[in-house]
């Protein structure tokens, strides 16, 4: 079975035949937004990893001043 790329007009209308064209022209508002949202998204992501990261590093080298098991698993009204 061959993949192709595109949508047929036997199983969508007219309106969702056009947003797709739309979606997938380079000299399209539509096409522009959906490559500028991609991009925002993926830096945003790339940033999340990277703070992660930095946080995981900072923790490593100065050390947790305390035990976090305590937190998860007791109850502090005790």
């Amino acid at each position: 079975m061959a993949n192709k790329k595109g949508v047929s007009s036997k199983t969508h209308t007219q309106k969702e035949l056009n947003d797709y064209a739309n979606q997938n022209n380079p000299n399209n508002k539509a096409y522009k937004a959906r490559v500028a949202n991609e991009k925002n998204m993926k830096k945003t992501s790339n940033n999340a990893k990277r703070q992660a990261k930095r946080q995981a590093k900072l923790e490593a080298e100065l050390g947790v001043s305390y035990p976090l098991d305590w937190m998860c698993y007791s109850n502090p009204f005790d």
